[in-house]
């Protein structure tokens, strides 16, 4: 299979937008009309998770509705109708010796991509790679397979009705630890591995991959509210960010309070927190007594539940302070109203993405005009936030002589 999905990879390299648009439009259509098909294996995959004890966030995470498939069509269509980055011409000259340089955008080649739970990892990454000219390997786990399967076979079909390989999409069928072992290690195929998952997988990948890494790291997210922050914005901020969607990456994890508000506050919010298990200092305590002590583990912790750790800080440097220890460089938030604070923060904070008066909940690939997403980065090379089109190229130099030679 490994050997076939490079060979596709050539292919795709050398593919026109016009053909990869209408592969892309194909499988939106055919992910529509399959609906039920895709819907029924997912029922599957469900029925297994909760025979198998697994947890609510877990099966929140595997589940498909009409709207969360409606929603993949229409990233299909999105990715479609973003501007194809390859071939695009990012920088050049003419040397004193007459060569011509260029520089010019890329596929990487073969994307890996491995993944639990989520289903819609299946056409968001084959969506991505396809528009970008690579072709997409994909090794979801065992829990969404059927799921995974149906939506890949769709996609392979979008691909052939186009005229393109449909090999170029590839879904591995075995999903034993082995398997996933021996997909790690698949070098001079796999050019780029992107995990998206949990800290068991990203462990496992630090011991096994022999392949080069993206790492789509843990979302340990903060929103801290200033002293300067207007109050009712930043309730509905942090309501948002924690209770939207809680078992996902961009979903908030820690409130942190600006000691002049607290008081006023921190009451009020954990009023609309309704339902949210709150962990606190001791400060945090003194104001609202029927908080849970919050240890430097919850405070390090990504929860992907309705759990939140809070702290009340002295000023802007103790947020920006608590953030540098504990945070997973993830998305950061700042509900302030004074331009200063707002700017040291955004300045000082060290994550792929910093937020202003906005939930981080829309550090996502779609809500940033991205299209879809393929993961969020953490890390810093080659590519740091939501990963979309220009994130899955690479660069080319092309030189350009008359008979020049090096002297």
């Amino acid at each position: 299979m490994a050997r076939r999905v490079r060979a596709a990879a050539r292919i795709m390299a050398t593919a026109g937008s016009e053909a990869k648009d209408a592969a892309l439009k194909a499988a939106a259509t055919l992910i529509e009309e399959r609906s039920a098909t895709i819907l029924g294996a997912n029922e599957d995959d469900l029925s297994r998770a909760a025979t198998d004890g697994a947890s609510e966030t877990s099966i929140d995470r595997l589940r498909l509705t009409e709207g969360r498939i409606a929603s993949m069509a229409e990233g299909l269509r999105q990715v479609a109708a973003l501007p194809d980055p390859v071939g695009e011409v990012l920088g050049g000259g003419v040397r004193p010796n007459g060569l011509r340089v260029t520089q010019v955008r890329v596929p990487l080649g073969v994307v890996g991509v491995i993944y639990e739970n989520r289903p819609n990892v299946t056409s968001d990454a084959a969506a991505l790679c396809v528009k970008a000219g690579n072709a997409a390997f994909l090794r979801g786990s065992s829990a969404a397979h059927a799921s995974n399967s149906a939506i890949a076979s769709v996609v392979r079909e979008g691909l052939a009705a186009a005229g393109l390989p449909e090999d170029a999409v590839a879904l591995v069928e075995d999903t034993a630890r082995e398997s996933a072992v021996a997909f790690m290690r698949l070098t001079g195929i796999i050019d780029c591995l992107i995990p998206r998952g949990g800290p068991s997988l990203l462990a496992s990948i630090r011991q096994n991959a022999t392949v080069p890494v993206v790492v789509d790291g843990d979302g340990n997210c903060h929103v801290y509210v200033d002293a300067a922050a207007d109050l009712d914005m930043a309730a509905a901020i942090v309501v948002n960010a924690k209770m939207q969607r809680p078992g996902v990456c961009n979903a908030a994890e820690t409130l942190l309070v600006h000691r002049a508000v607290a008081r006023t506050f921190l009451p009020r919010v954990a009023s609309d927190l309704d339902g949210v298990a709150l962990v606190g200092d001791a400060r945090v305590r003194e104001i609202l007594p029927a908080a849970g002590v919050a240890t430097d583990e919850d405070f390090a912790t990504e929860f992907l539940s309705l759990k939140m750790s809070v702290a009340v800080v002295d000023d802007l440097d103790g947020a920006i302070d608590h953030i540098a220890r504990f945070g997973s460089g993830h998305s950061e938030a700042i509900v302030t109203n004074d331009l200063h604070s707002a700017e040291r923060f955004a300045t000082e904070v060290d994550a792929a993405a910093v937020l202003v008066n906005a939930s981080t909940r829309f550090i996502d690939g779609a809500e940033l005009g991205l299209g879809a997403e393929i993961g969020i980065s953490t890390q810093k090379l080659h590519a740091r936030g939501p990963m979309g089109l220009r994130e899955l190229t690479c660069a080319k130099y092309v030189v350009v002589g008359d008979g020049q030679v090096r002297t």
